[in-house]
Order: C-alpha cells, then sequence, then structure tokens
C-alpha cells in the first residue's frame, strides 16, 4: 500500500527499530546517520522537520536545535559557545527571563555576564573582556520596543571577534533575518509567534555555519533540551500560516497604537510603527515587508499598580496572560512577570513601572479590540 501524506504524521516515539548490528553500526557511522533514526532525545523526524523550515525561512546554512521551551534555546546557545570563565555582554533592555537564566543560572557555572546600555554596546571595543565570547541582543527589547541597529552590532562584533546571537522571539523571520546581518546564530522562542496559537511550548535556535550548528545539536542531545515529537509538529503546523499573522498581527497592532497614542488616559504608547516612535526610521529601513509586528507596551496616565489592574479587570478581549504572539490578543504586566526577578532600582531605571502594560494584539477585527480597549480604559 503507498501512503502519500500531504502533512508530515507524527512520529509519536522514543525509540526507532534496527534490524540488525550491522544497521545499528552504519546509524553511528554514516554522514547525518544516513537518514535513519535512532532515539528522539537526538533525533526525530518532527524535531528535523521543525528544525529545517525555521533554518529555510533565516537562510541558516548550519541548522540547529529544537527545544523544550525558549529559555532552552538559549542555554543551548550558550552551552555551545562558551565554557567555566567565559563572559557575555548583554544590553540592558533584556527580556527578564534570559537575564534570570544568565545571571542566577550561568554564574553558578563560572560563565558571567554584563548588562550594558544598548545605545554604547556598539562601541563593543569598550566592553569586551580577553573571555567574552558572546553577545546577546533583541531585535525589539522586550518590554519598551527599543530597536537595534543588528547590521552595525553585527559588524563590531566581527571586529572583535566575537559571535553574536540574536533573539526574534518578537519579529519572526517574516520581519528579520539576522543571519544575513552576520549574526552567528539567531533564536526564537517558538512559543510565540512561531507556533502562533498559545499551545505549545517550544525554543528554536539556528546557526550560520556548520560546525556550531552541529554543536548545537550536540549540546541539544548531552542536555536532553531536545522538543518532543508532538510539539515539533505543532510548532510545524503554526509556520504554515506565519506569513499570514504576521501581515494580520503588524495592521492591528498599528491601528491600535494609533488609537492608544490619542487616548487621554494613555500616557505613552512604544511601537516602532508610530512615527513619534525614537527607533521608527530605523525600524522602517531594517524591518521586512513594511511590518512592524505585533507587540507594544503602554504608560498610563495612572501609572501605578491600581490603574493597570483596573484596565485587566475591565478588558475583554485582551486578558491577563504571562505570555505572548498568539492570534488571540491578550496583555501582560511586565513588574510582575517578565522582569519580575530583575532588580527593582534596575526596573525602574529601564522604564519598567507600575503602570507599564504590555499588550500582544492578536488577529481578530480591529474594530472589535479598538472599542475593548476604549472602553477597559474607561473611555
Amino acid at each position: 500500500m503507498n501512503i502519500h501524506p500531504k502533512v508530515t504524521p507524527i512520529y509519536q516515539t522514543s525509540v526507532f527499530k534496527f534490524g540488525s548490528l550491522a544497521e545499528l553500526e552504519e546509524y553511528y557511522t554514516a554522514p547525518s546517520h544516513n537518514g535513519r533514526y535512532c532515539y528522539s532525545r537526538a533525533e526525530n523526524p518532527n524535531t528535523d522537520e521543525l528544525v529545517n523550515e525555521v533554518a529555510r525561512l533565516e537562510g541558516a546554512a548550519g541548522g540547529g536545535v529544537a527545544t523544550g521551551s525558549g529559555l532552552g534555546g538559549l542555554l543551548a546557545a550558550v552551552a555551545a559557545t562558551c565554557q567555566a570563565g567565559d563572559h557575555i555582554l548583554c544590553p540592558e533592555e533584556l527580556y527578564g527571563g534570559s537575564v534570570v537564566l544568565l545571571t542566577q543560572e550561568m554564574t553558578r557555572l563560572g560563565i558571567s555576564t554584563d548588562y550594558v546600555p544598548l545605545a554604547e554596546l556598539y562601541d563593543l571595543g569598550r566592553w569586551v573582556k580577553p573571555t567574552t565570547r558572546l553577545v546577546l541582543a533583541e531585535v525589539l527589547s522586550n518590554p519598551l520596543l527599543t530597536v537595534l541597529d543588528g547590521p552595525r552590532l553585527a559588524a563590531a562584533c566581527r571586529e572583535q571577534g566575537v559571535k553574536l546571537l540574536i533573539d526574534s522571539s518578537f519579529t519572526s523571520p517574516i520581519l528579520t533575518r539576522p543571519l544575513s546581518w552576520g549574526a552567528a546564530m539567531v533564536w526564537h522562542s517558538a512559543t510565540k509567534y512561531l507556533g502562533g496559537h498559545s499551545d505549545v511550548m517550544a525554543g528554536v535556535v539556528v546557526a550560520a555555519d556548520e560546525a556550531l550548528g552541529h554543536r548545537l545539536r550536540q549540546v541539544g542531545t548531552n542536555l536532553g533540551l531536545t522538543l518532543a515529537p508532538m510539539e515539533s509538529w505543532l510548532t510545524v503546523r503554526g509556520l504554515k500560516t506565519l506569513r499570514l499573522r504576521m501581515r494580520q498581527h503588524s495592521e492591528n497592532a498599528l491601528a491600535v497604537a494609533r488609537f492608544l497614542a490619542a487616548h487621554p488616559a494613555v500616557a505613552q504608547v512604544y511601537y516602532p510603527g508610530l512615527e513619534t516612535h525614537p527607533g521608527h526610521d530605523l525600524a522602517q529601513a531594517q524591518l521586512l515587508n513594511g511590518l512592524f509586528g505585533g507587540m507594544m507596551s503602554v504608560r498610563l496616565h495612572n501609572d501605578t499598580a491600581e490603574g493597570a489592574d483596573a484596565f485587566f479587570q475591565r478588558t475583554q478581549l485582551f486578558p491577563l496572560a504571562p505570555s505572548l504572539a498568539g492570534v488571540a490578543s491578550s496583555s501582560s504586566y511586565p513588574l510582575g512577570t517578565s522582569h519580575r526577578g530583575v532588580p527593582g532600582e534596575r526596573r525602574q531605571a529601564l522604564g519598567i513601572t507600575a503602570g507599564l502594560i504590555r499588550l500582544s494584539v492578536g488577529v481578530e477585527e480591529v474594530e472589535e479590540l479598538l472599542a475593548d480597549l476604549g472602553q477597559a480604559l474607561g473611555g
């Protein structure tokens, strides 16, 4: 019987069978295992399909690894490039989960991290040490949407002989392809836009060159980070609509940002699609397809926890949730979630105040979103 499925089946198996010792030996000695599979911690057809598709979208010749969460991808990237005694540089404007992983966990393993204001990080020679191995930066910072000059930072990293890892979770390959700037790796929390439906936890990191891609896969296997088959299948399903979703997310978000910028209850809107955003020109020149993404943050005039909580309790279409980038809109509270583990004085310096709300704009009818925001803000 010939079976030709249009969609890759789910290989929900932990192991694959061999018919002889010769087949087993061929698996371990042939280049790329000669298309065979052995143990899903190392590789699985569904996981390979996900990595290959993200690598194709990113132009990543080296391939990479899919992991059980977004932070698993960061762990794989750090473990693939750093060892005890090494040093990492990051902008101060960085997702709180990344800060906690680097500061609380990697330091215990002898890998140190310094945080520099993004505007100063481009002068990389001031900050690198002989042990600096990696620079991590976000295309659009979480949560205030500071726009990275990716080509400029990549050039500085090349000059200093340091690898650049870009977190593209807010933008996806539809808006940015950091390897084309000269980054060594691009990392996604695939839980966000790649999966897109708030029903999967996953991370993907892919590399520009084959040696680094091989090391990522090796680390994923050795540390047990590799994503399971079902989650890989779900994420691949999400990728099939990524281009369509990113266009609608971006179109809706621009309308929402313009509405909020004119609302009397809103003190400031952080969205690079607005002409008033300090990074607008850079974003317009650097982001692809004329899109600015679906993420923004809003600071209320009532810059208090009470003001923010009133919004969360009134809204019907932006429920309070700790993640982002699903087809359904949501809101988040950086002070109490993503940056909860960041010291208070540093949060204050970064502008993460009690009245700051992060919005993930979905693909619903935009008129419904605007009406809900208006009533939630008391308008």
